[in-house]
């Protein structure tokens, strides 16, 4: 199945970079909508105009993780760096002139964060911040959304959601059993929280379109 952009989205990002300047625009969206798909196919319409930036580079390493005993719920809201992401979008929305902006970018085939992995040039104008929790209201979470000039939503059929987060989890290393455990005792209750901020995005991407 070839998947494409419903033809607003691009709309939408081409008008943000039509207002100038440096913009950031927000995917949200539960585990598994496919939020990474739609930034990988912005940026295959935009070119050298955008750079993804994605929130998981903000994961707390495993070790971390391990001390304060949250291995268990890894994904889930408290096991990221929520200060940190504001933080780096704070600088991320005032570019200064000469200056590259370094952010971290998790790898699945470790599961960790690897800091400085993304260069961020100061003369981009487009930087597509892709997250579950954009949308969140709680603690440091509710800095992000007034740093995003827009933020959608990218929505998926429940059923076509778990079965791509599952097969995402097996080919990570999970076993089938094991993947469908996680994807609906750890993943399900993220998914719900972020389901129930999803009124304060400025649009429902809905997904997929099929061709």
């Amino acid at each position: 199945m070839t998947m494409q952009l419903p033809a607003e989205a691009l709309q939408r990002a081409r008008a943000l970079l039509a207002r100038g300047g440096r913009r950031l625009l927000g995917l949200a969206g539960p585990p598994g909508a496919g939020k990474s798909t739609v930034a990988a196919l912005l940026l295959a319409e935009l070119g050298d105009q955008a750079q993804i930036v994605p929130m998981d580079g903000f994961h707390l390493a495993q070790a971390e993780l391990e001390r304060l005993g949250r291995a268990g719920r890894k994904g889930a809201p408290d096991t990221f760096d929520a200060a940190g992401f504001v933080s780096l979008l704070q600088r991320l929305r005032t570019p200064v002139p000469g200056e590259t902006v370094y952010a971290p970018e998790f790898r699945r085939e470790i599961e960790e964060p690897i800091a400085g992995a993304l260069a961020v040039p100061p003369e981009l104008p487009l930087l597509i911040v892709e997250g579950n929790y954009l949308l969140l209201e709680n603690g440091a979470w509710a800095g992000v959304r007034p740093l995003l000039d827009e933020c959608w939503h990218v929505a998926v059929d429940q059923d076509q959601r778990l079965a791509q987060l599952i097969a995402r989890h097996q080919r990570h290393g999970r076993s089938a059993e094991d993947a469908r455990a996680w994807a609906l005792g750890n993943d399900e209750p993220n998914a719900r929280l972020v389901e129930a901020a999803a009124g304060r995005a400025d649009w429902q991407l809905r997904w997929p379109l099929a061709a």
